[in-house]
């Protein structure tokens, strides 16, 4: 390139139309740079021994400063084109040996709520909280793409939050999951549902909320950024409202013996495949005449049975855990299923 229209260089810099010779001696010693203004190449005096000089070649005047990929170790490692993708299924340790210029992208879901404990219906779990920076993987969901997280030369301790339990029995609430970490990236574990009681139901907050169990529970609000709120229990019997999903509210129990399914929760793609997660658990029925609630993406459905205990969200997901259907008998709720780690980056 041509570098004649360069203004404001500072001193040391000399700009000339040809390059400096043994013969060129620098008024400004060793260290002056000079710029030859026709080839956009640039030179520094290495020695400056009169009518001996030494210049030294720093720019040819041509090609692009390399890009600096990401080294890093840790999880299970897959390559999805130019990208590598570390999962951590379990807690452990992000390696990072090489900072690469453009950063790393990530998703990062908490443990999902277990359902309340029934003996009649009881609320779903709801979904761990979902946090994301990679664009492809927020497909049909309602949560934002966060910035991509700038990383050192330095380990990272990676958090996999486990998915909480079920309620054990009539009138307890299930567990909320624990939160999932990696760096200054938090997810909230999803909130536990409500167990139903004559008096009570109530759904717990958590990154999605749980739903609450038969007419008189209120539902689990959900953490923003991170996930929905959970469903309301019947107005007219007790069936379980769902559990919040990271793309949708839980449903209401829609109608008497009906029990509400669990809020979706988002298809993604961030490990180079399409893959379900954060959704919440479907509520759990009255009793044996009710119909079942549904569960997708790692949430549960609620049992297909007209006695049962709830069923566990999907391992790695973030799924809430179902409500049982039971008929005046103690059940159990779901446990949620656990949360994932994923990182993503350029290597070459």
């Amino acid at each position: 390139i041509s570098g004649a229209s360069l203004t404001n260089l500072p001193s040391e810099i000399t700009k000339v139309t040809s390059d400096p010779t043994l013969s060129t001696n620098p008024a400004g010693g060793v260290g002056t740079i000079y710029l030859n203004t026709t080839s956009g190449e640039m030179f520094a005096c290495s020695d400056a021994t009169a009518g001996s000089n030494v210049w030294k070649n720093i720019g040819e005047g041509t090609g692009n400063i390399p890009v600096l990929y990401t080294v890093a170790s840790g999880g299970t490692i897959t390559t999805d084109g130019n990208y590598k993708v570390h999962v951590f299924n379990s807690s452990s340790t992000f390696v990072v040996t090489t900072a690469g210029d453009a950063g790393v992208e990530y998703l990062v879901i908490a443990g999902g709520a277990g359902a309340g404990g029934t003996g009649q219906g009881a609320g779903g779990g709801g979904a761990g909280g979902y946090r994301n920076s990679y664009a492809s993987e927020n497909t049909g969901g309602g949560i934002s793409t966060e910035s991509v997280l700038s990383v050192s030369a330095t380990s990272y301790s990676i958090t996999v939050g486990a998915g909480g339990a079920g309620g054990p029995s009539t009138g307890t609430d299930g567990a909320n999951g624990s939160n999932s970490v990696f760096s200054t990236i938090t997810s909230t574990g999803g909130g536990g549902g409500g167990g139903l009681t004559s008096s009570t139901g109530n759904g717990l907050a958590g990154g999605s909320g749980g739903g609450a169990g038969g007419q008189n529970g209120t539902i689990g609000s959900g953490t923003a950024g991170e996930g929905f709120n959970g469903g309301l229990g019947a107005t007219s019997n007790d069936d379980g409202g769902g559990g919040g999903g990271a793309a949708s509210v839980g449903e209401n129990s829609p109608a008497t013996n009906q029990a509400g399914d669990g809020g979706a929760g988002i298809n993604g793609s961030i490990t180079g495949s399409s893959v379900g997660r954060g959704g919440g658990g479907s509520g759990g029925g009255n009793d044996m005449t009710s119909n079942y609630g549904v569960g997708t993406h790692g949430g549960a459905s609620q049992p297909n049975s007209n006695d049962s205990v709830g069923l566990p969200g999907t391992a790695n997901t973030g799924g809430g855990g179902s409500g049982g259907t039971a008929n005046s008998v103690n059940r159990a709720g779901g446990a949620g299923g656990s949360g994932v780690v994923i990182i993503r980056y350029q290597f070459q």
